[in-house]
């Protein structure tokens, strides 16, 4: 992904969940996901999917059941 499609989906995120600590950043061996980060923290993956001349993007987030903890 190049540099415009990292700020618009930073820019979607960071508005969808009212949040501006989110942060999308390349990755550095794929071309076609982004790390996801609130903060300093990694939160999840963007994935780029093109199919038949459309473009979508799959955000992917693992929750660990100690996260649920109080």
């Amino acid at each position: 992904m190049d540099k415009a499609v990292l700020t618009k989906l930073e820019t979607y995120l960071r508005r969808q969940f009212s949040n501006a600590a989110i942060r999308v950043v390349a990755r550095p061996k794929k071309k076609d996901s982004a790390e996801v980060y609130m903060g300093d923290e990694f939160i999840g993956v963007l994935t780029e999917d093109k199919e038949d001349g459309d473009t979508s993007y799959f955000f992917e987030m693992a929750i660990l059941d100690v996260d649920l903890e109080d």
